[in-house]
């Protein structure tokens, strides 16, 4: 399994890329929006985590991008990994296109859970994120 995590902080991707490879999968990374949108661009990725707050363009901005592909990365499961706590977070980002939101900081079991709860819907719906 390939995971890409779009995040800013060199240490948040640090402790997620430590917490997948107890899993075996492996996670490329991109410190900014732009590079995580060229990168989903140019490889395949299984799912994407992203942060929302990033210098430059923002989690929120890079998803609606992500979702408006005429591909099949449109579908890319979308897991937000975020230190935001507003209220409404969690249906903002889904209303755009996010298929789970975890909250830093990240516990290995939700990591683990949120990622194949998305990829058992893209499996159960053949190929598509309800």
């Amino acid at each position: 399994m390939k995971i890409l995590f779009i995040e800013d902080d060199p240490m948040n991707r640090r402790v997620v890329r430590d917490m997948l490879d107890v899993a075996g999968a492996t996670m490329a990374e991109a410190d900014r929006a732009e590079e995580g949108l060229r990168r989903i661009g140019a490889e395949d990725f299984d799912a994407v985590l992203i942060d929302l707050r990033m210098p430059g363009m923002d989690g929120f901005e890079a998803i609606r991008r992500i979702r408006a592909r005429t591909d099949a990365k449109s579908n890319l499961p979308l897991i937000v990994v975020t230190a935001d706590t507003a209220p409404d977070l969690g249906e903002r980002c889904m209303a755009i296109g996010a298929d789970a939101v975890l909250f830093k900081p990240v516990a290995m079991d939700a990591l683990f859970d949120a990622i194949g709860s998305v990829l058992a819907r893209k499996t159960e719906n053949g190929g598509m994120i309800e």
